[in-house]
């Protein structure tokens, strides 16, 4: 699998599972069955398993479940052929039967920017923040690394029912009671591409690759000293949490992750009783009956828990999120105020400045030849420096321009070391823009922007004998502006329900430092000898563990609070301006960024734990946004597990979920005018949990004229801990072009804290 982080992230694909065979007929895929629990005939008992047996023996002799499930849904997993799938799927009792999917993953300085290192305080220091349990979906943990130390920490909670699974090169002692659980998933991915190699992934929590390592680490690691990789960013690391305690589920492999693994996962971790759970990966998007993680995750909601999961690096382009059920916490990326320059100096006299985590011997103290690796190659594509295209001859000894894309920066960076090149410099193309990723590259190297690479490639060209140098400068902290969006960062509208506004907040995602596996190097190259035991990579996958763990501190303050209550707080004191009143910038454009990018804005941990009032939902209220969808009852019930129908002499409408954030979809056409304009009504609920009387006001802006909000009532009046209030906001959008666009946001302020809510309104 190697590291995913945005270089080759290839987008995420549903994979037609099963054998080649001659015959369509023939060919077995994997498929998820969802029962209908209610449905059991009675001679069966309550034995559901036999009731699945049955079923499935009914239209194959020779198929077996690879899964059962009871908690994340009612059913099991196998293996058939398209002709079997559709004779199940006719039987009494079954809901769906669905092809299985392949998730993909998303791929230190953060407390500091976040304000929870002079913050300390504000966060409990007792027994509570310690009980809270946060489950790790990843590709397993490194147990060795000094993130999960667990000096000073208490007994494992009592509530815990997880377990630290043996396998290979992991034992009982591999747990602590920091890594208080892990366990690993492999039978669904070993029904579609046989046994796991060994030889060259363990068959056990053990994480061969890194990223699993790196974000429960940075969700829940203890506190390292002198921390760094390579020399860069050094300092203390720890995790957003780093009193709370760590379970790691390993569902991802060096072939993918499959959703059967991730749905057993899912169950065990309900039955385990973790409190958080943090999941950066993804699969595209697909409705939610058809979507295993937004399954998993309402039984996971109604259970108390919290999921995390990361958007996506399919940015910048636009409806590119994953993960955006409303019960779905979905996080953006956003880079640090730390940076790590690294300088290319031109023999013409011009330098432009990139960024690089090289650490090795030193380019000879003199300008070098450049040459662009399009001009030294025996591929029609040669500028990507892809594998065995370079001519030695023409390398050897020289500084290479390569292009961007295509294979991983840091292959390319080998790629022109094999070849003899002495350094590489690494342009990006459009499609990257100016946004720059540090790498840990194999060679003196560098990453610039479109516009240095576009004048450095235009010199090389030109120049009969063109030279060049790269300087290193380390890293350098007080960037500005930070935090911009990663032009990585999957945006919105959400394709599924455009009425809920996502992503939901933006958190670092950019060169964060984390610990690292021991199994391979920083870039995770197979010619990577180097060993580090913390690494810094970009993605989503990064950002996310980052919420996973804020969650974590706010439900160990505030042990009664909802998944959607800690939700709340998170977004309605997260903030869309910098100091200097500016928007947040977007890396992709250099303009303000919108809530499709950046969805509530960036998260504010110290704000969020005294919000003030919180939107709260519950699962009922889900239930009824899924009636809002049209759903049918057998699609509800996948989801809801509930046999419940929706009420036909209600009204149900997907705006009014009570969601911190307004996504207002203008309709063509539409009935209710008000001269000319559309007119749509929304209603939210507030509760009090500032713990004590208050009044607040609300303001409204727009940044459109053609959109006009107005809030009934005004004033809210509080005056017990718990109480709740609500009120009604009427948005007139006058005609627009489609797919026009305007944002604004509704705040409530009691003259101490402001309860914030991003608008977005589209034509």
């Amino acid at each position: 699998m190697g590291l995913i982080t945005m270089t080759n992230f290839v987008g995420v694909v549903v994979l037609f599972l099963g054998f080649c065979h001659v015959s369509m007929a023939e060919e077995k895929k994997t498929y998820i069955v969802h029962m209908a629990k209610h449905d059991m005939p009675t001679s069966f008992g309550e034995d559901h398993r036999q009731w699945f047996d049955a079923s499935l023996k009914s239209v194959s002799e020779s198929a077996e479940m690879i899964y059962t499930y009871e908690k994340v849904i009612h059913g099991f997993s196998t293996r058939l052929s398209v002709q079997e799938a559709e004779s199940l799927e006719n039987l009494p009792g079954i809901l769906s039967v669905l092809p299985e999917l392949k998730y993909e993953l998303h791929t230190t300085r953060t407390p500091e920017f976040l304000g929870l290192d002079q913050n300390t305080n504000l966060f409990p220091q007792s027994a509570g923040d310690s009980d809270v349990v946060i489950g790790v979906f990843d590709t397993g943990v490194w147990p060795e690394s000094k993130s999960f130390d667990d000096t000073g920490m208490g007994p494992v909670p009592s509530a815990w029912n997880g377990a630290c699974e043996t396998g290979t090169n992991f034992t009982l002692s591999n747990c602590n009671r920091k890594l208080i659980g892990a366990r690993f998933f492999a039978k669904g991915y070993e029904a579609t591409l046989g046994p796991i190699d060994e030889s060259k992934e363990n068959r056990s929590p053990r994480d061969d690759d890194g990223h699993g390592t790196h974000t429960s680490t940075t969700t829940g690691g203890s506190v390292v000293t002198g921390a760094n990789l390579l020399g860069y960013a050094s300092g203390s690391a720890r995790g957003m949490a780093p009193r709370a305690r760590v379970a790691v589920y390993k569902v991802c492999w060096v072939g993918g992750c499959f959703s059967s693994d991730i749905l057993a996962a899912m169950e065990k971790a309900i039955t385990d009783n973790v409190n958080v759970m943090s999941m950066s990966l993804g699969g595209g998007t697909a409705d939610y009956y058809r979507d295993s993680v937004a399954i998993g995750a309402f039984a996971a909601m109604e259970k108390g828990i919290l999921i995390s999961c990361s958007a996506g690096n399919a940015g910048p382009t636009p409806y590119s999120l994953s993960n955006v059920s409303p019960w779905i916490t979905t996080v953006g990326a956003g880079t640090l105020d730390r940076d790590f320059p690294a300088y290319v100096s031109l023999g013409n006299g011009k330098n432009f400045s990139g960024v690089s985590l090289y650490k090795g011997p030193s380019l000879p103290n003199k300008m070098l030849p450049i040459v662009y690796a399009g001009n030294a190659s025996n591929s029609t594509s040669g500028a990507l420096c892809m594998p065995g295209t370079l001519i030695p001859e023409m390398v050897k000894g020289k500084l290479v321009l390569c292009d961007r894309g295509v294979n991983a920066r840091v292959q390319k960076g080998s790629v022109v070391k094999e070849a003899g090149g002495a350094g590489m410099v690494l342009t990006n193309t459009a499609a990257n823009g100016e946004e720059l990723v540090a790498d840990a590259h194999l060679l003196p190297a560098t990453t610039v922007g479109q516009k240095a690479g576009d004048e450095i490639r235009k010199y090389v060209i030109s120049d009969s004998s063109p030279t060049a140098t790269i300087l290193f400068e380390g890293t350098k902290l007080g960037i500005e502006p930070s935090p911009v969006v990663a032009s990585f960062s999957s945006r919105g509208p959400n394709t599924i329900t455009p009425e809920i506004l996502k992503p939901d907040i933006l958190a670092p995602g950019v060169n964060i430092l984390a610990g690292w596996s021991g199994a391979v190097g920083p870039t995770g190259l197979p010619d990577d000898s180097r060993r580090v035991e913390f690494n810094i990579i970009s993605g989503t996958s990064m950002s996310c563990p980052h919420v996973s763990g804020l969650a974590a501190l706010l439900k160990a303050a505030h042990p009664n609070w909802s998944p959607a209550a800690i939700k709340s707080a998170l977004m309605t004191t997260a903030y869309t301006a910098y100091k200097n009143g500016k928007i947040i910038e977007d890396l992709a454009t250099g303009n303000p960024s919108t809530p499709f990018d950046h969805g509530a804005g960036h998260v504010d941990p110290v704000s969020a734990l005294n919000p003030g009032l919180v939107y709260d939902i519950s699962a009922d209220d889900y239930f009824d946004f899924l009636c809002a969808l049209n759903y049918t009852a057998a699609q509800i019930q996948v989801v809801t597990k509930r046999t419940t129908g929706c009420d036909s002499t209600k009204k149900y409408s997907v705006g009014d979920l009570n969601y911190p954030s307004f996504a207002v979809v203008v309709p063509s056409g539409s009935s209710s005018k008000s001269g000319g304009a559309t007119v749509v009504k929304q209603t939210r609920t507030l509760t009090n949990v500032g713990g004590e009387s208050s009044t607040y006001k609300v303001s409204t802006f727009s940044d459109n004229k053609s959109v006009q909000i107005s809030v009934v009532p005004q004033t809210l009046s509080f005056s017990q801990v718990n109480e709740k209030k609500s009120y009604t906001v009427t948005f007139t959008a006058a005609a627009m072009p489609v797919n026009s666009n305007a944002f604004g946001r509704i705040e409530w302020s009691d003259g101490k804290r402001v309860v914030g809510s991003t608008v977005a309104v589209s034509w």
